[in-house]
């Protein structure tokens, strides 16, 4: 046990007996050996022709997916260090929302190339200098050879979306579904002097099941999953004036026990009369200014319904909050707290507000908002499984179409990136005298594992593919990368294969960071609190 140090006066103990150590070498090893499986779990769903992966986790629900991030999310990861390439995925999932595998992919074979230097003597320090140097070398190549674009030029942003897609389940109806996210977040770009930003909180996602992926659509306005409180209401409402209340429809209970004490049958009826009266009230004011749908974030009371019923408002109880605010946003109207305050300033507007079937639930749709901030993107498909994995595709791509409005920069996919900024490192190594020139080559080495790993995952030859790739690099076709739908080599850009300088970037920061951090580790300290000693340690 390394714990025990002989000392002058018998054995020192520092740590528990019953604590595990592993220095050096060993804990080295261990950490990458980690990693690098890590990495091997997703690998196979790398590019356009990746496998999914089913996962079924504790209580038997099902996920099926090629989503990196999602797959290490479900999947309980135990050993220290497979946490941090976990880690890794999530971060780029946050920051950019694609390319979470790739990223993981290339932390792995960034460690594992370090193994090979590790073997040969070179020194941890000596190869994290190396790494960083590279990945700074990396990223000016980037930006050098990145595409400026125009925020809202709708066609490259499509572009963008369409090959976000092209990796994912729904491959096949990427050109209706890319059409969809580019207008959806159109809607609610909001511009400051010359730069763009995106909130996607104000796109709400609705999921049903039903129909086929092709029947998903873009509501200019928002969906809500609740049905009209009232048999009597109208279903449909041209031209809407609706109020937005976050406060009950109900005579409200007082704060402290109380109790009336009625003599005689009259008062109760009086006093049942004063309770119809007030919610009568209620009702008069919001048809007084003009409101014809009523959307409650509290309940609305049975007599306060007919009221409306008889009016002609179209009523909803117990809206979400979130919805609320997604309403105020979409119809311009102002979400009250107090009935007294409501005037006809505070109501939004809407083209059309109608309860339509979807499936076997009635639904709520407000359409037809004049600048929708908000709008809803309502997703079908035929089973639950690919409406969730139709969900996390869209995710991913309305990411990469925010990513480029906010960094209007472009590479060309397909590996064509990596692997002319490869060429170029190994080019820029030999500037190097000492050790990390062999570590910036290594870096190199482990960049061509994208499109090594999309070649491969084809069907297609790994080694002819590199060599001719290379090949036509050499020459001077920068763009060029692997059309894995065609399985072959082909100019990347001339195909509409685009993804923003925002994402490869983040997978190089993020990679090159865990890959170094795990290599700074020479001692594993396990307590014996610890489940079982330590995760992936010889217990």
């Amino acid at each position: 046990m390394a714990s025990i140090q002989q000392g002058p006066n018998g054995p020192v103990l520092v740590l528990k007996e019953s604590a595990l150590q592993q220095k050096g070498k060993d804990a080295q090893q261990n950490n990458i050996a980690a990693a690098k499986l890590v990495a091997s779990l997703v690998k196979s769903s790398l590019g356009p022709r990746g496998l999914d992966k089913m996962l079924v986790d504790s209580l038997g629900d099902v996920t099926i997916t090629n989503d990196g991030a999602t797959i290490l999310k479900e999947i309980d990861v135990q050993h220290p260090a497979a946490k941090m390439m976990v880690e890794i995925s999530k971060t780029v999932d946050n920051e950019v929302g694609d390319g979470t595998t790739s990223s993981v992919v290339f932390g792995g074979t960034l460690l594992a190339k370090a193994e090979e230097l590790i073997k040969k003597e070179v020194h941890s320090s000596v190869i994290i200098d190396g790494y960083q140097a590279a990945s700074e070398k990396t990223l000016e190549i980037y930006s050098e050879m990145a595409k400026k674009i125009k925020p809202d030029d709708k066609e490259s942003l499509i572009k963008i979306a369409t090959t976000s897609m092209q990796s994912k389940l729904i491959s096949e109806d990427s050109d209706l579904l890319s059409k969809i996210v580019v207008d959806a977040i159109l809607n609610i770009v909001t511009k400051k002097g010359e730069t763009y930003s995106v909130d996607l909180d104000n796109i709400k996602v609705e999921k049903k099941t039903g129909g086929s992926i092709q029947d998903t659509q873009i509501v200019k306005g928002i969906v809500l999953d609740k049905e009209i409180v009232h048999s009597g209401m109208p279903t449909r409402i041209e031209r809407a004036k609706i109020a937005l209340l976050n406060t009950a429809l109900e005579i409200e209970k007082t704060e402290m026990s109380s109790e009336i004490r009625i003599t005689d049958p009259t008062q109760m009826q009086m006093f049942l009369e004063e309770e119809n009266r007030m919610l009568k009230t209620m009702v008069d004011k919001l048809h007084d200014i003009g409101c014809n749908v009523l959307i409650c974030q509290k309940g609305i009371d049975d007599i306060a319904q007919h009221y409306l019923a008889k009016y002609g408002i179209l009523a909803v109880r117990r809206v979400k909050e979130s919805d609320m605010i997604k309403l105020g946003k979409a119809t311009g109207g102002r979400v009250s707290a107090n009935l007294e305050d409501l005037n006809e300033k505070d109501l939004g507007s809407a083209n059309l507000v109608h309860q339509a079937k979807v499936e076997s639930d009635k639904w709520v749709f407000v359409e037809g908002c004049k600048n929708p901030q908000s709008v809803t993107m309502l997703i079908r498909g035929g089973s639950q499984r690919v409406i969730d994995e139709v969900d996390r595709s869209i995710h991913d791509s309305l990411m990469v179409v925010k990513d480029v409005i906010e960094k209007p920069e472009i590479v060309a996919g397909g590996g064509a990136p990596e692997s002319y900024a490869a060429a170029q490192l190994k080019d820029w190594a030999d500037n190097f005298d000492g050790r990390e020139q062999l570590a910036i080559k290594k870096y190199a080495e482990a960049l061509e594992v994208i499109p090594l790993t999309i070649a491969e995952n084809a069907g297609m030859d790994p080694i002819d593919t590199m060599a001719k790739l290379r090949a036509k690099q050499s020459q001077g076709r920068k763009w060029t990368g692997i059309d894995a739908k065609n399985t072959k080599i082909a100019d990347m850009l001339s195909i509409d294969v685009v993804e923003p300088v925002a994402v490869k970037e983040q997978i190089i920061k993020s990679a090159t960071e865990a890959a170094c951090m795990i290599l700074r580790i020479d001692d594993v300290i396990a307590s014996s609190g610890a489940p079982g000693g330590a995760p992936g340690m010889p217990g």
